[in-house]
């Protein structure tokens, strides 16, 4: 159990570093300060700071993952199903925008380290059929038009549910607006949402 823990303390610390530095900029003697830890017990469990940085990937997309699939959404009308499915991504990611982070400095990397990572690609897969059956069902019930592509269908999701987030302080200084407040925010859910269901249908 302490050493479950230990790992665990040490993997919210890296997530909070990477987060804020990235990889080239995040420091182990920090991660390991904000721990409590020693740099032997990184080693020791993540074999490196590489090992340790996509292990934070790993828990980081894998919780996102989990709650995706504890969603009851399958006995949903299917477009119900898939706006439950974008309010669930947005209050997820408005949630955890360290996860945002992560996300954006990998793609500057070219994600050269998640491509190193094959439970990545495999946790995702599910998440993608639960969409193909909704799409399915709501095609063959008429609700949903044809032709509808899951991943294109969850990325148009992702992006709705991050973008202003990614872009949250150079969007607020252009126009002089705080996108950080969060009765804008809700007001830009309501849009999207209201955006996702009359394109589905």
């Amino acid at each position: 159990r302490n050493a479950a823990q230990s790992r665990e303390r040490i993997l919210r610390a890296a997530r909070d570093e990477f987060a804020q530095h990235g990889f080239a900029g995040a420091r182990v003697d920090r991660i390991v300060r904000k721990a409590a830890s020693n740099p032997r017990m990184i080693y020791h469990y993540f074999g490196s700071k590489q090992g340790l940085y996509i292990a934070v990937l790993e828990d980081a997309l894998g919780n996102l993952r989990a709650q995706e699939l504890r969603l009851d959404v399958e006995h949903l009308d299917p477009l119900e199903g898939l706006v439950q499915l974008f309010d669930f991504m947005t209050d997820h990611f408005e949630a955890n925008q360290s996860l945002v982070r992560l996300l954006t400095n990998e793609n500057l990397q070219k994600a050269r380290f998640m491509q190193k990572s094959a439970t990545i690609r495999e946790m995702s897969w599910p998440v993608l059929t639960m969409i193909s059956r909704l799409i399915e069902r709501g095609t063959e019930d008429r609700v949903l038009i044809d032709g509808l592509d899951p991943l294109r269908v969850y990325v148009m999701m992702v992006a709705l549910s991050q973008f202003h987030l990614s872009n949250v302080h150079t969007l607020s200084v252009i126009f002089d607006r705080d996108l950080s407040d969060k009765a804008w925010r809700v007001a830009r859910h309501d849009d999207a949402r209201r955006m996702l269901a009359a394109y589905f249908a």
